[in-house]
């Protein structure tokens, strides 16, 4: 229209009563739940490959080493960290499928061009969720724990020897602490994008808060990650480095929001 709304037929669907918006949430409710419910038996059924496959950094630094090995202390603690093998399995797993449901349920009350501009956002968060889980398992977990093993001294002299024996529930505690940790701080481009598309933050106020981000960067990377410098810095910079690429992408989008805003030519 000439005054700039929106056509009614713009939107997926018409208007829909309260009464059917709710059978739709309960039905949208019941698929998430059922499917992270099935992807928690199905992780926990597979929990010992799984945290076979979490701890195989620890097991390729100590190869070779006689003696290495894990331990639980409570007669319950091996059983409830196979119950959080299968919960984080669920987590991983079923977010794709959750994030479907959720996308199915607002659509419908979207516009067109909303719709267009959300999908690649949807898109962009299980990648960018991923490129932080894999950068832990290979670059930073193998790091980490060989600074850890550095502490570890045979004896002699009369001294006793210092031997790292973890335990299965702290181990993947910290690993999974971990890989949220990456995988959340890796959508950093997809909230600040977000902002920027609804004109809440833009490029000049990025910019001029560069060194906060900084600052809160390296804080965040000292709460979420072990107290040594390596898994730190490493979760620092990559969050850095984000938040310019975000500073990029929100240019972009104001240049194209500029260019629709400009008046026509004759």
């Amino acid at each position: 229209m000439a005054d700039g709304t929106h056509e009614p037929d713009d939107l997926e669907g018409g208007k829909m009563p309260l009464l059917d918006h709710l059978m739709e949430l309960r039905q949208r409710l019941v698929v998430s739940f059922s499917a992270f419910i099935l992807c928690f038996f199905v992780g926990y059924w597979a929990a010992e490959p799984i945290f076979t496959f979490l701890v195989q950094p620890l097991a390729d630094i100590t190869a070779g080493q006689e003696g290495r090995r894990m331990i639980y202390t409570a007669l319950h603690e091996a059983f409830f960290t196979y119950i959080k093998v299968g919960f984080f399995f669920a987590a991983c797993v079923s977010f794709p499928i959750v994030s479907l449901q959720i996308w199915k349920f607002i659509a419908p009350g979207l516009y067109k061009h909303e719709r267009r501009a959300a999908i690649p956002f949807m898109v962009a968060t299980p990648i960018l969720f991923t490129m932080g889980a894999a950068m832990v398992y290979y670059i930073v977990v193998p790091l980490a724990w060989q600074f850890f093993l550095g502490f570890e001294h045979p004896g002699g002299n009369g001294d006793l020897p210092l031997v790292l024996e973890p335990k299965v529930d702290q181990y993947l505690s910290l690993v999974m602490r971990l890989i949220f940790a990456f995988g959340v701080a890796f959508e950093l481009p997809v909230l600040i994008v977000l902002l920027a598309k609804v004109g809440i933050v833009s490029v000049e106020g990025l910019r001029a808060k560069r060194k906060y981000a900084i600052v809160i960067a390296f804080v965040a990377a000292a709460i979420l990650t072990p107290p040594d410098v390596i898994s730190q810095v490493m979760l620092a910079v990559p969050i850095i480095v984000l938040y310019e690429i975000s500073i990029l992408c929100a240019r972009l989008i104001e240049k194209k929001r500029e260019e629709a805003q400009a008046p026509e030519g004759p």
